[in-house]
């Protein structure tokens, strides 16, 4: 059975998933958190980098750690537009603390450039990561992007991403790409059933109907 790692970069997370043998980094976080991660991927010998999406708080690393460590990175596609842009595709919010975020994001967005990423994978819903040593597959999740990506790990845990968020309490994204497919990603989450879920930010949760 695997484990999950939960690493915090600032109020961002990345997981490893680990069997004690070999791993899998999830996300990679921010410029300023490198050396961290680096050094847990090295304690764990990760052997592929995933990302949830391309968002650089997400992603911004994943370039550095792949060559560094010599991993290849795999992602959806629908989101490689985000690797030249973070606003190549537009980011909404309905709720008063989402459009706060929202205000912050964007503002990052504008003085941040994340290094060229080339994935070597592309990823897609119910493909098996078993060839990396880890029992979890992709589950497609998009909304907040166009190519957002969940992991199930051993029918036990679900890796999110921002597909559901938990900066202030646990939800459905507070910011999208496209409202309704962020909400049936939502309930898709939902229907998976017993899971711990683990998101891109904050702590994590037991599943549960996410979308009323």
């Amino acid at each position: 059975m695997s484990e999950i790692h939960r690493i915090k970069c600032g109020n961002v997370n990345c997981y490893i998933i680990e069997n004690g043998t070999t791993g899998i980094l999830v996300d990679t976080g921010k410029a300023e958190f490198i050396d961290k991660v680096i050094a847990l991927c090295k304690s764990y010998h990760v052997k592929l980098i995933v990302l949830t999406h391309a968002h650089f708080d997400h992603a911004e690393n994943a370039a550095k750690i792949s060559d560094e460590l010599g991993l290849p990175i795999g992602m959806n596609e629908n989101d490689c537009n985000l690797i030249q842009s973070n606003t190549n595709q537009s980011l909404s919010a309905v709720s008063i603390l989402g459009k706060i975020v929202l205000s912050a994001s964007l503002k990052e967005f504008s003085v941040r450039s994340m290094p060229d990423i080339k994935p070597n994978i592309v990823l897609h819903h119910h493909d098996n990561l078993s060839n990396y040593g880890i029992n979890a597959r992709i589950i497609s999740l998009p909304g907040h992007t166009d190519g957002s990506i969940g992991i199930d790990v051993d029918n036990k845990h679900l890796i999110v991403g921002d597909a559901l968020m938990n900066m202030f309490y646990p939800t459905v994204s507070m910011l999208y790409h496209n409202r309704e497919k962020m909400l049936e990603s939502a309930r898709k989450i939902s229907r998976i059933g017993n899971r711990t879920i683990y998101f891109g930010h904050g702590k994590p949760v037991a599943n549960k109907q996410w979308v009323k």
